[in-house]
């Protein structure tokens, strides 16, 4: 008698009974998982697509959407864990693997028998959730080609899968360079550098059986070494390091992408021609909250130019104290981090080092917690499931006893996983068309924090805790979606450009004193923050404001005006020429010559956000304007911004409705009006 075998038993990715089994996916096992799902979305494909198959929104759901669905999850895996986790056989499967994955969804968004189904259909019989999904839907099938024909369209399709293998190489060269720089130096080169930082490099050196002290350009040692060494040298070498990665300007020259970055934007602007635009900024632009690259691109000069004169007192405050107070006559790019630091400890008798020892990881959580419990009127529980490293925590949320969501949390810093921090879905909210059952929301919330050393838990900087906020507040978004239909529900659908508003919102807590008290407790006292300290950190919140706003205006005009030119950049070198013309507009320190910052910037790059950066300072200020609200009600109460009844209201205008509805509708009916300026200015102390 023949027993047919579950595939799910024998390859975890083929499983979707419940939550990914990442302890038991192997490299091996992506090739077979993948191609099955391949074959069984492209028979869902075709019989979707059959003449005799109704245009009807919940048999097509109930046919497609449950194929591609298992795919995206599926592979939604793999490239979770190939970011996380890296290893030369997990990449060596993903890339072979990717292409054929590129191609289906590829060919997926532009099949024009599938176009003619959505476009048959009568919105009357859709809710509206469904009349949102099926208007995007629309809209990606001409952004994906569907309206082509013959060679244009065979090329456009080449064009999406050569890009996804650049974007990719992109994204490990930037990893490998990173990785591949390490130096080890004795403590004495390291005087004026904290404590924990110290020891985190010391036990570095002795795990690679080395003396002294090991010196890497991963965050949690390159920023405190550029910030609080003493010694120039050395931080003139890290920084040329770093600044250098991935570009003909490092020792590492395997690793460089210059000539990725020129063919990305050549691909770029031939799809944008191809779909009959200018450029490729005209088409990143057509799902997004802003109309045009000219309006985006007089916001962020306008934004630059209430900024310029808070930057040049910045500048010239760090010049006089550089001189006067630490011998420097002539700074370089690399003692500005000193000297700001310095300047800082001097002006507020305030350094981000005092401070690090209340934060840690587990008291940070617990008040993150604790704000969320109370303002969305959740709790959060601690939960198990598979994890991919030692280091992951996976925990629920639950309204009334119900199951609301669920996440993974990542917070460390190590070899083999990609730098930065970010969300990622695990898999969406969903009324399933195929059974009626709802699917409850998974996420990935994923940092690059220092690890604990000698037992004792992590610290984080004032940084790291914005940095975890602002993650979970992308969490939240994913997770408290009451919306049914998945592609809209979430994250999924909201405008590119209004994406980071709820993160940026929960960045604001980590400034109010009644918010922060209560999550932190000296490591080796137990003792919580000193309101006079705190009081120092709050002074000096918008130091150096008007430089920090500069800078991301330069990053997001470089990448609206490097998509926006006909033709793009020819080579290396144009790319920097255009970037030093952006810099001679708006920045007012220049770096050194040999600098190559787009060379490991992957968020336009590698990361979604090609003519799309601008989006964090234009989120900014509905961020602003929304949490604003929550000052009022303060206010106007006399107690905390953790005002329940304005939580209630946002929850429901804004995380609730996910992309059922556009950004703006969901901010004027948690504002009552349109979005303004104002708040965001006042925030940074530049009204």
């Amino acid at each position: 008698m023949n027993v047919r075998t579950d595939p799910s038993q024998l390859n975890p990715l083929l499983d979707f009974s419940d939550l990914p089994r990442f302890d038991a996916i192997a490299p091996e096992l992506v090739g077979p998982a993948i191609d099955t799902l391949l074959d069984e979305a492209d028979r869902a494909l075709r019989t979707a697509t059959a003449p005799d198959f109704p245009a009807d929104w919940a048999r097509l759901a109930a046919t497609l959407d449950v194929a591609t669905e298992r795919l995206s999850r599926a592979w939604g895996a793999v490239s979770h864990l190939n970011s996380v986790a890296d290893t030369p056989a997990l990449r060596a499967a993903y890339n072979a693997a990717l292409p054929k994955v590129t191609e289906f969804w590829t060919r997926l968004g532009a099949d024009e028998r599938l176009y003619a189904k959505y476009k048959a259909m009568d919105p009357g019989t859709l809710n509206a959730e469904q009349v949102q999904a099926r208007r995007n839907a629309l809209r990606g099938f001409v952004l994906g080609g569907a309206e082509l024909k013959g060679a244009d369209k065979a090329r456009f399709a080449d064009i999406q899968e050569r890009s996804a293998e650049l974007a990719q190489k992109f994204s490990e060269n930037a990893l490998d360079a990173t990785d591949a720089f390490a130096i080890y130096v004795g403590a004495d080169e390291l005087a004026g550098v904290p404590d924990d930082v110290l020891q985190a490099t010391a036990a570095a050196a002795r795990a690679d059986q080395q003396p002294g002290h090991k010196l890497t350009l991963k965050m949690p040692v390159y920023l405190p070494v550029m910030q609080f060494a003493h010694n120039s040298a050395l931080r003139e070498r890290l920084y040329r390091a770093y600044v250098t990665r991935a570009s003909e300007q490092s020792e590492a020259r395997q690793f460089d992408n210059s000539a990725i970055m020129v063919e990305l934007l050549a691909l770029r602007h031939e799809e944008a021609q191809l779909l009959g635009h200018r450029h490729f900024a005209d088409v990143s632009l057509v799902p997004k909250m802003a109309n045009s690259p000219e309006q985006v691109i007089a916001f962020l000069r306008d934004l630059a130019h209430k900024a310029r004169p808070f930057a040049e007192q910045d500048l010239a405050d760090m010049r006089d104290f550089a001189a006067k107070e630490l011998g420097l006559a002539d700074p370089q790019a690399w003692d500005w981090p000193y000297i700001g630091e310095k300047l800082k400890e001097a002006r507020y008798a305030f350094s981000e080092q005092e401070v690090k020892p209340y934060f840690t990881a587990p008291k940070v959580l617990a008040g993150l917690f604790h704000i969320v419990e109370t303002l969305f009127e959740v709790a959060i529980r601690k939960d198990n499931a598979p994890t991919w490293h030692p280091g992951v925590e996976f925990y629920r949320i639950e309204r009334d006893g119900r199951l609301v969501g669920q996440f993974y949390l990542d917070p460390g810093a190590r070899t083999g996983k990609r730098g930065g921090a970010w969300m990622d879905d695990v898999r969406a909210r969903w009324r399933r068309p195929d059974n009626g059952t709802l699917q409850t929301p998974v996420a990935h919330l994923v940092c690059n924090f220092a690890e604990g050393v000698d037992g004792k838990p992590a610290l984080l900087t004032h940084d790291d805790v914005i940095t975890l906020f602002h993650e979970f507040g992308h969490g939240l978004h994913h997770m408290l979606t009451q919306v049914e239909e998945r592609d809209v529900s979430g994250i999924s659908g909201v405008e590119w450009d209004a994406v980071e508003l709820p993160s940026q919102f929960m960045e604001n807590f980590c400034w109010e004193w009644e918010v922060l008290r209560h999550m932190t407790a000296h490591v080796d006292t137990g003792a919580p923050l000193p309101r006079a300290l705190f009081d120092k950190m709050l002074a000096a919140k918008n130091f150096q404001s008007g430089l920090q706003t500069l800078r991301q205006v330069e990053f997001a005009l470089f990448d609206m005006l490097l998509h926006s030119q006909t033709p793009p950049p020819a080579d290396g070198a144009a790319i920097m020429a255009l970037l030093d013309g952006v810099r001679r507009e708006v920045a007012v320190l220049q770096p050194p010559a040999y600098s190559r910052t787009p060379h490991t910037f992957s968020h336009i790059f590698a990361g979604g956000y090609s003519a799309g950066y601008y989006s964090y300072k234009w989120a900014e200020v509905l961020s602003a304007d929304a949490y604003a609200a929550f000052e009022e009600a303060a206010r106007q109460n006399g107690h905390s911004t953790l005002d329940v009844e304005t939580g209630r209201r946002y929850r429901r205008s804004i995380l609730e409705a996910g992309g059922s509805r556009p950004a703006m509708e969901s901010f004027t009916a948690f504002r009552g009006r349109e979005p303004s300026i104002d708040a965001l200015l006042r925030h940074q102390g530049m009204a």
